[in-house]
């Protein structure tokens, strides 16, 4: 397609997302998603038109132990929002088929009463493999959800572990979803999750309130050990599938996002977000430059000989490819991009 009829194409579906048109979304966040260099060209491309439009959203994560009920309250969280006027959208992170490299859990078929609202839009996105179960594009999806004028953007991560880390730097609020009644299989993990979570909500405590409380009295006292008075994030009890607690959840949210307003935290963590979104971008391209490079994949094999036997160190092997990278001549059409990310 000729470059002028590609901008067509590209301000046309821009217009779409922002007239919030669900075809035009589906299709930009399948632009996004795409790993074609010339698709990933088109994305920056429209993403760089839509920038202006983005950054009005709340950014809210969700994570939790597998059995949390994480697409139950979502699900309940999205209809309360809606029956006040919001809109939202939701990215639910699934695990990728090994097969297919398609979703496996198909969140969308787990929120039917939420997928039928208008107002709403979920879209599952397939992992592929990546670390703690986020897809690689979740903040340019996200962008684009934001673009198409939608108040609350939530993202589901598949679990927890290192998920939190991730979906934590891209969102504004970041909530986490426990259960009466969990052992010590999950105590390797809870200092972590405790560093990051803005609130922590016991799900399910409508089946034993006297577990959900014992637990919620556990929380208080893990991060009275382990944060700053200060910075002790509220532990609220749920019971998403009746929709108790669902209203105090949301009015949390609220008063975690105006607190931070009010300390000048909101501005700065976004700051922090995008600078930190730029330099995972810059290593991501450095990998594939290395790994694309002609020089490199020509002495990648000696190298690798040479370190496995001993002949060189693995300090010398990486200068060496680094080497062969820097003085390599960049390919036509390549210099500026992130067209292999």
């Amino acid at each position: 397609m000729p470059a002028d009829g590609m901008d067509r194409a590209l301000s046309d579906l821009a217009a779409g997302v922002r007239r919030r048109e669900r075809r035009a979304l589906a299709k930009a966040i399948t632009l996004i998603e795409s790993t074609r260099p010339d698709h990933r060209r088109s994305a920056q491309t429209l993403l760089a038109a839509l920038m202006p439009h983005t950054g009005g959203a709340v950014r809210l994560g969700v994570s939790g132990v597998p059995g949390a009920g994480k697409s139950t309250f979502i699900e309940a969280l999205g209809m309360h929002l809606i029956e006040r006027g919001r809109t939202l959208a939701v990215l639910a992170i699934d695990p990728s088929s090994t097969v297919s490299g398609g979703s496996i859990l198909g969140d969308k078929t787990r929120m039917e009463r939420l997928s039928q609202q208008e107002a709403a839009f979920i879209r599952p996105s397939p992992s592929r493999g990546s670390l703690g179960g986020v897809a690689q594009m979740t903040r340019e999806t996200m962008l684009l959800c934001e673009a198409a004028g939608f108040d609350v953007v939530i993202v589901e991560t598949v679990g927890v572990g290192q998920s939190e880390a991730a979906v934590a730097g891209m969102t504004d609020v970041f909530a986490l979803l426990q259960l009466p009644n969990t052992g010590d299989e999950l105590q390797a993990i809870k200092r972590g999750i405790v560093e990051r979570a803005d609130l922590i909500a016991i799900n399910k405590a409508d089946i034993d309130l006297a577990a959900a409380r014992r637990a919620r009295g556990q929380w208080l006292h893990a991060l009275a050990l382990l944060r700053a008075e200060e910075s002790v994030p509220p532990v609220l009890l749920l019971a998403a599938l009746r929709g108790e607690g669902v209203a105090e959840f949301w009015q949390a949210v609220e008063r975690c996002l105006a607190h931070a307003r009010a300390q000048g935290r909101f501005e700065e963590r976004r700051r922090e977000q995008a600078l930190a979104w730029m330099w995972e971008l810059v290593e991501r391209g450095l990998m594939h430059r290395l790994r694309t490079s002609p020089a490199v994949r020509l002495a990648l094999p000696e190298t690798e000989r040479s370190v496995a036997a001993g002949r060189m160190t693995p300090a010398q092997g990486a200068e060496r490819l680094f080497s062969l990278m820097a003085s390599a001549k960049t390919l036509p059409g390549t210099a500026g991009t992130c067209a292999g990310i």
